[in-house]
């Protein structure tokens, strides 16, 4: 019937889902980073790790999301695993803006939210890099942000890296991990993962 509101497609149980949130980040960080994150690809959404400043602790605070390339920008979506809430890192962003990603390699970005006929030309994107976004998104009635990280001018610290030992590698001068990488028709709900699920503010 058009018009009728889409109906959600099954989600795994939420302790699965974390679970799975759980091992994606021990394996990154076991790896040393080699493995965890891929770049997206026509049809098929990437993974980055997004280091925010958390509002209440001041600390850094890190995330595992999946996001796709708009031009010079990195586009992913505040959907807490398509359960109620915001996520704890998008808090955090909308508080301190400014914040670093890998995919791998580091990049500054300031993130915001994508409004108006942006927001529906993104959402789109990402409508055909699933199956079942809009259903998914009935799961959270008070709307899922589509947000916008926009390249920025780094410090000087991110430039040289935190060690002060030289410049943070590019984009290319690793090769993407490509393994662990998800069946591309799946919702990148299970690849959002809080780094830190109980000290994330």
């Amino acid at each position: 019937m058009t018009g009728a509101t889409p109906r959600s497609p099954r989600l795994p149980p939420r302790f699965l889902v974390v679970s799975i949130w759980f091992v994606h980040r021990a394996t990154y960080r076991l790896s040393g980073g080699r493995i965890g994150l891929w770049r997206p690809k026509q049809s098929f959404w990437g993974t980055m790790r997004l280091t925010t400043i958390g509002r209440r602790s001041g600390r850094e605070r890190k995330a595992i999301l999946a996001y796709y390339e708009d031009g010079p920008n990195l586009v992913t979506m505040a959907m807490n695993g398509w359960s109620e809430g915001e996520p704890a890192w998008w808090l955090n962003l909308q508080a301190h803006p400014d914040a670093t990603v890998e995919l791998p390699g580091r990049r500054a970005v300031r993130g915001r939210a994508a409004q108006g006929a942006e927001h529906d030309r993104l959402w789109a994107r990402w409508r055909t890099l699933g199956d079942g976004l809009d259903g998914f998104a009935t799961r959270r009635p008070s709307g899922t942000a589509v947000v916008i990280l926009e390249p920025r001018t780094a410090p000087a610290d991110v430039r040289r890296g935190q060690s002060g030992k030289g410049a943070v590698p590019s984009d290319s001068s690793r090769s993407p991990a490509s393994r662990l990488a998800p069946n591309p028709r799946f919702s990148p709900a299970t690849v959002t993962a809080s780094e830190d699920p109980t000290a994330c503010r």
